[in-house]
């Protein structure tokens, strides 16, 4: 099974980033599919988030395609406009995002397998 499949589309993900101070945070988020081999969500509603990810842009990820569950790790990035941003805004329904979040994927986790199946 490709592990891309987990990241497509509407996919919902949880997406947990971790503050300056330690404090972390995991929220549900809908994939907007990958773009440049990254991928791509629109922050609508995401205040801490957006802020935790501008303090410590590391992020981890859990998301499931089929029966397989994957951990993603990687480093955001946010777009308040360009490129990204109007790849986002055109793919998302209301709420509109403010923003755009692009996650450089950095190593892949089979979480049934207990073994790391991608590495950047």
């Amino acid at each position: 099974m490709d592990w891309k499949h987990a990241l497509r589309e509407k996919q919902e993900i949880v997406l947990a980033t971790c503050s300056k101070n330690g404090v972390p945070r995991a929220i549900m988020v809908i994939s907007l599919g990958l773009v440049d081999d990254k991928l791509l969500i629109g922050a609508c509603l995401m205040k801490k988030t957006l802020e935790n990810i501008k303090k410590n842009n590391k992020v981890s990820l859990v998301t499931k395609y089929d029966k397989n569950y994957y951990r993603i790790e990687g480093e955001a990035k946010i777009y308040p406009s360009g490129k990204y941003f109007d790849i986002a805004y055109s793919k998302s329904s209301p709420p509109m995002p403010k923003s755009a979040i692009l996650i450089e994927i950095n190593e892949v986790f089979d979480l049934d397998k207990q073994e790391k199946i991608w590495i950047r």
